[in-house]
């Protein structure tokens, strides 16, 4: 749904108020993207910068902000003091927020939006009092801008949002972030910490260290005056715009998911030197076959995913109210690159449930129900639209 379209709408997500920690371009647009809506919660802002306050209350992103020190911080990070504590800062720094959540007895939901997670994890067990109400996040949205002055409300639209529930995850608090996501336009897609930082290290990571190498390579041969740099034309900007992003916080998540990156800069090296020896043999089948295959892959991707409403299918779980049943039933769908649209909890009874997913029409439904089966569960699969009308 567009971003216009979204606005005056019904939320739907159950926060009534939300405390961003950190007002740059991410903690930002999610606040943006929450104030669209008719009845939006009361959002605040955390920040050592009272510039990015002043600009965020200016900008009516926030309806009050705090430095970390200030009164507001220590009254909305207490107990019944805030529904929801979204950390929208570099992973490096989670671990404090994370004490001062626990030392100031905060119990909501609290959720980040760092880059990286097997660390964020580590650190919400070595802290949190109650774990299960951390609901790990990471959206797939930037801009090479930084800051608040760049927040753009649309900017997590048709966007990824990886949620990554653990063994210890609460249901009700997995599904309310899940809820809020997806009613600011991104799309969830549920995985584990490590997998997720494998993942993002060859989709993001290695990319932003490839346009920096490009960008480093032109301008060793940009000679006195820069002249190759005046004839950079459009693909070499396309290529390279990621670089201009902030070298700090980059060098944070570089060095945060080092072991990822590094393999994957190996797995790149490995695939250029291929084609170095096929292009310095002059072998132009291998040549053309390489470059022909990434075409095709590059051709494939979506410019947008867009939900075929017709298309949506619901997968009813039941289950007992345990550890691990959200991270175990939602993991499975990853790995049948089944993608959740909606999720919800029906409780039957204080320790039974049914856990109720709307998938869209991508990935192996066959391949799901069967590793559910194999792990015990007695998935039901059936149309929407179907399941609507039995309703």
């Amino acid at each position: 749904m567009p971003a216009e379209i979204r606005d005056g709408l019904m939320n739907n997500v159950g926060f009534s108020r939300v405390v961003i920690v950190g007002l740059g371009l991410i903690g930002g647009s999610l606040a943006a993207a929450l104030k669209r809506f008719a009845d939006a919660p009361s959002v605040v802002g955390i920040d050592v910068d009272p510039v990015a306050l002043r600009v965020g209350l200016e900008r009516g992103l926030i309806d009050e902000g705090s430095l970390p020190d200030g009164l507001g911080a220590q009254t909305w990070l207490c107990a019944d003091g805030a529904d929801l504590v979204v950390l929208a800062i570099p992973a490096r720094h989670v671990r404090f927020w994370l004490e001062t959540l626990a030392q100031r007895g905060y119990d909501g939901v609290v959720t980040d939006v760092a880059s990286t997670k097997s660390g964020v994890l580590d650190a919400v067990h070595a802290t949190l009092p109650n774990p299960s109400r951390f609901v790990g996040g990471h959206p797939m949205a930037g801009s090479e801008l930084s800051g608040v002055s760049a927040a753009k409300a649309d900017l997590f639209e048709g966007a990824y949002w990886l949620l990554t529930p653990f063994t210890d995850t609460d249901p009700d608090a997995f599904r309310a972030m899940h809820s809020l996501v997806t009613a600011i336009g991104a799309r969830v897609i549920s995985v584990d910490a490590q997998a997720h930082d494998e993942a993002v290290a060859i989709v993001s990571h290695v990319p932003h260290v490839t346009a920096a190498a490009l960008v480093d390579l032109a301008a060793a041969h940009a000679g006195e005056h820069g002249d190759l740099m005046r004839l950079a034309a459009g693909g070499f900007k396309d290529t390279t715009r990621i670089a201009a992003g902030s070298a700090e916080l980059w060098t944070g998540i570089c060095l945060d998911n080092a072991e990822a990156l590094s393999e994957g800069i190996h797995e790149l090296r490995q695939r250029l030197e291929g084609f170095e020896n096929a292009v310095r043999g002059r072998d132009a089948d291998a040549v053309k076959t390489w470059l022909s295959q990434a075409a095709e892959v590059r051709r494939s991707l979506p410019t947008q995913w867009v939900p075929a409403t017709t298309r949506l299918t619901e997968l009813a779980v039941p289950m007992l109210d345990r550890t691990g049943v959200v991270a175990e039933i939602t993991g499975a769908a990853s790995r049948a690159g089944c993608n959740i649209e909606g999720i919800d909890i029906d409780h039957q009874s204080e320790s039974a449930a049914v856990l109720v997913l709307v998938l869209t029409d991508e990935g192996d439904f066959e391949a799901l129900v069967a590793e559910l089966a194999n792990l015990g569960y007695e998935p039901e699969l059936r149309p929407l639209e179907e399941a609507g009308e039995d309703s």
